[in-house]
């Protein structure tokens, strides 16, 4: 279990990261997301001892992480896939990096051909494409069968074949008991990968729950409907909790109503309905809804 208690950290009069408290669990793949300069990269680096904290503390399974006499096989990281020996084969890396810690050139083997890198194994690391670096670090991280792994955007410049496998194996991993700490910004294949998601925004905590939960606390499920009598169905719907917008071509979209209850009102009415379709909200919808105030860095939407 990974825990932050009270952690802080400033740089002179600028707080990247402003008192914050959360637990990631074992048995679970749990996503952290924040905008650019939420303080994301900041707590990473604070667990893995790269930063220390102004105040307050973070640790895994009750201890520091510059405590561990071997925190290879504790704790697997991927900060930064560009962090090789460059005139390295991918094969060399990875055998220099087990050799620091006593770890036999078999398991090398074994996590080159887990990653997919056994047609490139000896060739230089600088050659290698941002998804082949990619899973380089994967494979770094895995080198020492760790039970907790950190992950700061894996899927970063992989094609979706490789997209695909980190989703299956990050949730392997999670369901073999390990502790999973994923980064993305990429919300949809976080919804099909998390199971809970820390949210940061300007070095604070805005939400730490299950993606289900914060959906529903931070979305509205609509649904679309179209008729050729458009008009008098939305009078028909109104009330002081329904919202009904109108658009072109006979379409509503409906808030506070579900689908069951407007085809009701509109069988009741003898008003034809030629679409009904639920939507329901995104974590992308709630992760903006979130942050909308938290975003450092803001930009004007595009006229059409």
């Amino acid at each position: 279990m990974i825990v932050a208690e009270g952690l802080t950290k400033r740089y002179g009069d600028k707080t990247a990261v402003d008192g914050i408290d959360f637990a990631v669990q074992p048995g679970k793949v749990t996503g952290f997301l924040g905008p650019n300069g939420a303080g994301k990269s900041t707590t990473m680096r604070m667990i893995v001892g790269l930063d220390r904290p102004t105040s307050g503390r973070v640790t895994l399974d009750g201890r520091e992480y510059r405590s561990m006499r071997s925190p290879l096989t504790e704790v697997g990281i991927l900060l930064d896939a560009k962090a090789v020996h460059t005139g390295r084969s991918a094969r060399s890396h990875l055998r220099a990096m087990a050799a620091t810690h006593g770890i036999p050139p078999s398991r090398v083997d074994e996590v080159i051909e887990i990653t997919g890198l056994q047609s490139v194994a000896g060739k230089r690391a600088g050659g290698f494409s941002l998804g082949m670096g990619q899973r380089l670090g994967i494979a770094a991280a895995l080198l020492g069968d760790p039970r907790t792994l950190i992950l700061d955007e894996p899927v970063n410049g992989l094609d979706p074949e490789g997209v695909r496998w980190v989703r299956q194996f990050v949730r392997a991993q999670a369901a073999e008991g390990r502790t999973v700490l994923l980064s993305s910004h990429l919300m949809s294949e976080m919804a099909q990968t998390a199971d809970h998601v820390i949210v940061l925004g300007r070095g604070r905590v805005l939400a730490d729950a299950g993606i289900d939960e914060i959906v529903r606390a931070w979305t509205r499920a609509t649904v679309l409907v179209r008729s050729p009598r458009a008009a008098e169905l939305a009078n028909a719907l109104a009330a002081a909790d329904v919202t009904v917008s109108s658009g072109a071509d006979g379409v509503l979209e409906v808030t506070g109503l579900t689908a069951a209850a407007i085809g009701d009102t509109a069988a009741h009415a003898g008003i034809p309905l030629h679409e009904l379709t639920p939507r329901s909200g995104s974590l992308e919808d709630a992760y903006l809804a979130l942050t909308e105030g938290a975003v450092e860095y803001q930009t004007k939407e595009v006229a059409r």
